[in-house]
């Protein structure tokens, strides 16, 4: 009973993290339930982004005054419809697809020129909605720096149209600080959406350092509670086995003694199963790894690239998998503060063909005789650590592969050393069955 009272407390710990992981949410504490982080696509965002496009009644009001041709007007409403409708997307998904904006980003401008040389000076103000659109995605692909100078350049333009649309200077003025300012407010808008969500995965990270913590101290006290006891019980039942078998023979006595035996086995598998399970508990992962990997690495003086993907995926693939690339990672880390007399070491988790791959690399000195042409292998190296490694792949089906570091030859040989951790996505349970361990 305590046994499934704690897996239950560990699968409802376990779910919470993975709904912090998720993109766009976050929770402030173990058990509350995942919230949007503002300003990564709500509905609310999207009526307040159009709702400025009202303004544009001006422009096609103004179409109506004078006695046009239908032609005319009907071209005026085309160039209207088909601005509203690539300003909207251009704005929303910035963030997810940003190359593909960078093209709704130009059709804008050139729509807004196209209506300034054809329909005169009225449409100008198409301009803040291209410079409110350039800030929004320019910051997206090429950062705030960048962004400001696609800013100034759309303002440029507009300045450009207003003389070839002979626009008077007051109103010229009266248009210039929206165009400008806009732009510059959606830049910081942009970065401040990037620090939200920034915060949300820092805050998913806690959320899974606390599930860790309590996965812990679920351990501990299972063991610390029911452990001795069931130890106790097994010796117990073990010495009175003993003492019973030197009394005389009868049918009681062994009626007892099958009692007896009973007892001691179900105490003896019920301690092997109370071991599994805090042994589960106190599976590795790679969101706790990296953490640790930082710490240790940034007290050696090493510097540390390691990529966004360690958190984010930590807990959304196979546990075993997970377990055995955590491990890894662990080693991998120990050798490059004990061995290697490197600066920078890298750490990339890359997705190919079903297969995850762990990637640890530095710019130390490397193994002695290690080869650019010939990947090496655990067995080339007499570390136990690396060979243990390397038994946990083949457990679950997975391989390590060793060697220089990548772009380091130009650098003399021995510099620098790579290590590549590979498994399968998804783990078969046999494969751990037949194998024994993990």
């Amino acid at each position: 009973m305590a046994t499934r009272s704690t897996e239950a407390a560990g699968n409802e710990t376990a779910q919470t993290v993975k709904d912090c992981a998720e993109p766009g949410l976050t929770s402030g504490a173990l058990g509350e339930r995942p919230v949007p982080v503002p300003g990564t696509g709500s509905p609310w965002r999207w009526f307040f982004s159009g709702i400025w496009l009202a303004y544009l009644i001006g422009p096609v009001a103004d179409l109506f005054q004078h006695h046009h041709s239908a032609a005319w007007i009907a071209g005026g409403i085309l160039i209207t419809v088909a601005f509203c409708a690539i300003y909207l997307p251009t704005l929303m998904f910035c963030e997810s697809r940003p190359r593909l904006c960078l093209y709704g980003l130009g059709a804008l401008a050139v729509l807004a020129a196209v209506a300034c040389l054809v329909y005169g000076k009225s449409w100008t103000p198409l301009w803040i909605y291209v410079s409110a659109a350039g800030g929004m995605v320019l910051t997206s692909v090429f950062g705030s720096r960048r962004a400001s100078l696609g800013v100034f350049a759309i303002t440029g333009c507009y300045l450009l149209f207003c003389r070839v649309t002979h626009l008077d200077t007051p109103n010229t003025l009266a248009v210039l600080l929206p165009v400008l300012l806009i732009g510059l407010a959606m830049i910081g808008f942009r970065m401040q959406i990037t620090l939200m969500r920034e915060l949300a995965q820092a805050r998913g990270t806690v959320a899974k350092l606390a599930a860790n913590e309590e996965r812990l101290r679920l351990a501990r006290d299972m063991h610390d509670l029911t452990g001795q006891s069931l130890s106790m019980i097994t010796l117990k039942s073990e010495l009175a086995e003993k003492r019973l078998a030197k009394l005389p023979p009868s049918a009681e006595r062994d009626a007892v003694l099958t009692e007896l035996g009973d007892i001691g086995r179900v105490s003896r598998q019920t301690l092997h199963d109370i071991r599994e399970a805090v042994s589960g508990y106190r599976r590795p992962t790679l969101a706790i790894e990296v953490i640790t990997a930082r710490n240790a690495l940034e007290a050696a003086g090493i510097a540390l690239d390691d990529d966004p993907e360690l958190t984010l995926r930590s807990g959304l693939f196979d546990p075993d998998a997970e377990a055995v690339l955590a491990w890894c990672l662990r080693e991998a880390v120990t050798n490059v503060i004990r061995h290697s007399r490197a600066r920078h070491c890298r750490i990339r988790l890359t997705e190919r063909m079903g297969e995850l791959s762990l990637e640890v690399t530095d710019d130390g000195r490397g193994f002695a005789g290690q080869d650019q042409e010939t990947p090496q292998t655990p067995d080339s190296h007499t570390g136990s650590g690396l060979r243990g490694v390397s038994e946990r792949l083949s457990a679950i089906g997975g391989r390590l592969s060793l060697g220089p570091a990548e772009g380091s030859g130009s650098k003399g040989p021995g510099h620098g050393f790579r290590l590549v951790a590979t498994v399968p996505a998804e783990v078969a349970t046999g494969d751990i069955a037949h194998n024994g361990h993990l």
